[in-house]
């Protein structure tokens, strides 16, 4: 699953670097001391969950589909426009995202309404001359890095926690 996500985000032009970017600047404004690695290596994990798999790949698809006007009536030009008031897309973020809890939740919002990095160039790709879908994929990206960012910071309580002596078991997150 993480390899064929990683391919669908390459062809539909993401890196993995590009959502970590979006991850570290969600999470170093609360945690200055994070790295650029550990940012990365959440958007790997993340990337490789089956929830994430199905919203990935079926949000792509129906972007693809989209771009090829392969709907009819209304939901084609809904699509294609990125409509605001649509909101499914924005389904598809909030559960991804909502994997991590409320706060992965209240990540994804926030990443949502200012679309930083790749968010943002995804979002505009769709407003252009010539015009790539990714009604779906903007909304995905940005879940996905509100997941990641949300990750290291529960690594980093767990670290935390764990300097407690009182605290001896290992940390399960998932």
């Amino acid at each position: 699953m993480f390899k064929m996500n990683v391919e669908k985000l390459i062809e539909r032009g993401v890196t993995i670097d590009d959502i970590a970017h979006v991850a570290f600047r969600q999470q170093s404004k609360w945690k200055p001391e994070i790295s650029f690695q550990e940012c990365k290596e959440s958007v790997e994990k993340i990337l490789s969950l089956r929830d994430v798999f199905h919203l990935l790949q079926l949000g792509a698809e129906i972007d693809r589909l989209t771009e090829a006007k392969l709907f009819q009536g209304p939901i084609q030009s809904i699509l294609e426009s990125d409509l605001g008031m649509f909101g499914i897309d924005e389904l598809f973020g909030l559960e991804l995202a909502g994997l991590y809890g409320t706060i992965g939740k209240t990540n994804f919002g926030d990443i949502d309404v200012n679309k930083p990095g790749i968010v943002n160039k995804l979002n505009e790709l769709g407003k252009s001359e010539n015009p790539a879908c990714h009604t779906f994929l903007d909304d995905i990206v940005g879940a996905i890095a509100a997941a990641a960012s949300t990750r290291v910071a529960q690594i980093e309580n767990e670290i935390e926690a764990r300097k407690d002596p009182t605290v001896v078991e290992e940390p399960k997150l998932f």
